[in-house]
């Protein structure tokens, strides 16, 4: 992700990420979410993971998967895991520092086995990382990274986002967006940018950063306890996931700047079909990413939901045989007997 100086100096994209609107899980149709977790998980979890530092010069972004979170917080539904991207910005501390304290500043409270309590601990979480830059003087007030993480527990999908990064779930072949990326340029996201005193120009929150909402940055931001236009406040949205449901994927938006939600299922679909191999699917992403000349540094995780055999498609291929004309092979043994 890139600041406006960043930007002037590096090869643009055409940016489609915004031209495609898909279905979205917004607060209008959100699917009911049970009081409780349902513990009747899945038969295996896998996932797999691909980052490149494409044409940047530095790398800035960072994620984590954690496949069985119960190792780290013990007794939980069955499955539990925990997955997260961080792009950073204005040099790669930040996002280090959250990646390197992801379990300190996300996974400390192991009462998260109710939905209703969920939401209110990854706000808490988004909170506690920002502030936790804001006083590391090792990172710099100037550097902020966005923050997408994925929990999952038993059958309840979790969503916490902050900035651009994005999450699709794969519904029977249907891309699903879980988040929205936010960028100033976006209705809502502008209207509370301007009525906190911000402005947006050219695209930028004041004129400096493409997204609206990040951890650290903190010289943009107002003192502790205030409203501030750019915000670590994260949209969260929860789903109960179905036999229907096959994978997410999670994505910096290097990837979401030349493709489409819609695009990157298609590619991971026909992966999963062929070899079943959750990384290999997140190198695809990535190397198609790089062909279609995204600008940016590249990070993709890809999750499945369903047995490796049950994602195969072991359907036997007719073989094909090339054969020689009659005329073709009286050459060809001509040709050998001279």
């Amino acid at each position: 992700m890139l600041t406006k100086a960043a930007a002037a100096v590096e090869v643009m994209g055409e940016d489609i990420a915004n031209d495609v609107v898909l279905t979205h899980l917004d607060n209008t149709n959100k699917l009911p979410v049970p009081k409780s977790v349902d513990p009747q998980g899945f038969p295996s979890i896998r996932s797999g993971s691909y980052a490149d530092i494409g044409i940047r010069r530095s790398m800035e972004d960072e994620h984590i998967r954690i496949d069985d979170l119960s190792a780290y917080l013990g007794s939980l539904p069955n499955p539990s895991a925990f997955y997260g991207v961080f792009d950073g910005h204005g040099g790669p501390e930040a996002a280090a520092y959250v990646k390197d304290n992801v379990k300190r500043l996300f996974l400390r409270n192991p009462q998260i086995s109710h939905a209703d309590e969920v939401e209110d601990y990854l706000r808490k979480a988004f909170r506690s990382a920002d502030i936790a830059l804001a006083e590391e003087p090792s990172v710099s007030s100037s550097t902020g990274t966005t923050a997408l993480t994925a929990l999952l527990l038993g059958r309840l999908l979790v969503v916490a986002n902050a900035g651009d990064c994005r999450a699709v779930l794969c519904r029977k072949g249907t891309a699903i967006n879980m988040s929205q990326d936010h960028r100033p340029t976006h209705p809502s996201e502008r209207k509370r940018v301007e009525e906190l005193g911000g402005f947006v120009d050219d695209g930028y929150l004041n004129g400096v950063l493409s997204v609206s909402r990040a951890l650290g940055d903190w010289d943009m931001k107002l003192p502790r306890g205030s409203a501030s236009p750019l915000t670590s406040e994260p949209e969260i949205q929860q789903i109960i996931l179905t036999e229907e449901d096959e994978f997410l994927i999670i994505g910096c938006d290097g990837i979401w700047d030349v493709m489409s939600s819609q695009q990157a299922v298609k590619i991971v679909s026909r992966g999963l079909r062929r070899h079943g191999d959750p990384e290999q699917c997140a190198k695809d992403l990535v190397r198609e990413a790089l062909r279609l000349s995204t600008y940016d540094n590249l990070t993709v995780i890809v999750v499945c939901f369903t047995a490796k055999n049950h994602q195969r498609d072991t359907t036997p291929r007719p073989k094909r045989f090339c054969g020689l004309s009659t005329q073709a092979l009286y050459s060809f043994k001509s040709l050998l007997n001279k």
